[in-house]
């Protein structure tokens, strides 16, 4: 099995307000800026590779890419979001400061196993922070239990004709 989880990168329109999003609103330090202007295959590139750190170690990461073409749209957080799991006082910093800036703030909403609070970054990308509950460390222990036989059912019910 794979360790962890490294980084997960995403496009961004610009680097410096991805960065004030992700540094100033959610707290995620900027740990590295990486300019590429040759690709590993040898092919000229003007790129920016940004990286912000999670405590863990691992990294969200995104590449800016002027003059590109890429479709940036607002996400739907069943399409795409980024879930990061967050202490009350970060949750309650970056409520603050996003509201402080115009950012669109959503939530708390409960999940039973975690509350999670809503932010909408300047990529369009939903940002997540995940609260655990009183009740994480027994649905960690018995989700993966009963989790095959759910997907199971799912898949059954849904390959099944639908009723006209």
């Amino acid at each position: 099995m794979t360790e962890r989880l490294h980084h997960m990168a995403f496009r961004c329109r610009c680097s410096e307000e991805t960065r004030v999003f992700y540094e100033d609103v959610i707290g995620l330090p900027l740990a590295a800026a990486l300019p590429i202007e040759v690709s590993a295959t040898g092919r000229a590139v003007h790129v920016m590779h940004t990286f912000f750190a999670l405590k863990d170690g691992s990294f969200v990461a995104f590449f800016e890419v002027p003059d590109s073409p890429f479709e940036f749209k607002d996400q739907h957080d069943f399409d795409l979001h980024i879930a990061l799991e967050a202490e009350p006082e970060e949750v309650e910093r970056a409520v603050a400061a996003a509201k402080a800036r115009g950012v669109e703030v959503r939530g708390p909403s409960d999940h039973g196993f975690i509350k999670s609070t809503y932010f909408r970054d300047p990529n369009g990308y939903v940002v997540e922070l995940a609260l655990r509950t009183h009740i994480h460390e027994a649905f960690d222990a018995e989700a993966p239990k009963a989790a095959r036989a759910i997907l199971d059912a799912w898949r059954t019910k849904n390959r099944a004709p639908q009723p006209a």
